[in-house]
């Protein structure tokens, strides 16, 4: 990406977009426009921010018109737990696929130079041999879950290949393991596994609670990256990176979800036991990328995860306690 170049976060109120910002400015890119819709962002100087419903096609052009960004980041995304995937179906689908078609469609409207969808690894088949490579892509079933939202984010990064074939746009989709960091979802009823244990425990702890209760059996093995490192990968892509492959971003590492309810009540300082709630759904039995490739591109992450819940969780104690 050119320095001067003009980019566009979309969705940068959220945990990855806000990561995003962060190390854009860091590694010294100073011409940013970023949107927002519910969840108003720290606003920093030298920062342009819109107010916008990236639902509303109207409101995408007119943001284009105006703005005529060069490089586009889509982190914009209705995104949950298992509970919230599995209760909220119809919305997860549809509000992700009328968000991403406007985003990309735009794009290509405006002539943007290059373009990086973020998907997720929930869109590859359940049972897909481990660690899952790229293209183990649209061999299987996927999760029952978060079908819904699996199927946006397939369409997505479908829709950014085929205006590439097509259109010979320079349109890349990286495909991240799951993510913990700041400015997290810390609801119960909608959050992540991560963001759901942190305040879990922390609230136990104050509370003095002889346990907590945690859904499934534990036994599920999960990858999970801090989004800081997420942030520097698709940055690193945007850099160096023009190919119609998808891109796994993770660690290629990962544990039980009973060892990092472990980690993190000992993070917290909770001292009492863990419950599983084995009436509750596990999800997928693992899910591990393949991160070769990544890798073979030249970037590797640096945070390691007992370091990333201690700094989640000190920013969970500054800003939501």
């Amino acid at each position: 990406m050119n320095k001067s170049g003009k980019i566009l976060i979309a969705g940068a109120a959220g945990m990855v977009g806000s990561a995003i910002l962060r190390i854009l400015l860091r590694n010294g890119y100073d011409n940013l426009v970023c949107t927002y819709h519910r969840n108003v962002p720290e606003k920093l100087p030298g920062v342009r921010y819109h107010r916008i419903d990236l639902m509303d096609s109207a409101a995408c052009t007119r943001l284009f018109e105006e703005e005529g960004p060069d490089y586009v980041y889509y982190a914009a995304a209705k995104v949950g737990g298992i509970f919230a995937n599995n209760t909220y179906r119809a919305q997860f689908l549809y509000e992700n696929l009328v968000i991403q078609n406007n985003i990309i469609h735009t794009s290509w409207l405006s002539q943007v130079k290059k373009l990086l969808f973020l998907g997720s690894s929930c869109i590859y088949p359940k049972n897909a041999p481990q660690p899952i490579k790229e293209e183990y892509l649209l061999t299987g079933p996927l999760e029952y879950t978060n079908e819904p939202y699996a199927i946006g984010k397939i369409a997505g990064l479908k829709l950014c290949e085929n205006y590439n074939l097509q259109y010979g746009t320079h349109y890349i989709s990286a495909m991240p393991t799951n993510l913990y960091g700041p400015n997290d979802n810390y609801d119960l009823q909608n959050s992540h596994v991560v963001p759901a244990l942190i305040r879990k425990f922390h609230e136990a702890k104050i509370s003095g609670a002889p346990n907590v209760t945690i859904w499934g059996t534990g036994s599920p093995l999960r990858e999970f990256m801090h989004v800081d490192d997420l942030a520097a990968a698709v940055v690193f892509l945007m850099e160096k990176y023009d190919g119609n492959q998808i891109v796994n971003i993770g660690w290629g590492k990962d544990l039980s979800i009973r060892d990092l309810a472990t980690l993190i009540q000992e993070v917290v300082g909770f001292t009492g036991q863990l419950v599983f709630d084995h009436t509750k759904p596990d999800g997928t039995p693992r899910k591990l990328l393949d991160v070769s490739f990544l890798h073979s591109l030249g970037f590797t992450p640096t945070i390691q995860l007992r370091e990333g819940i201690v700094r989640t969780y000190a920013d969970f104690v500054a800003k939501y306690s």
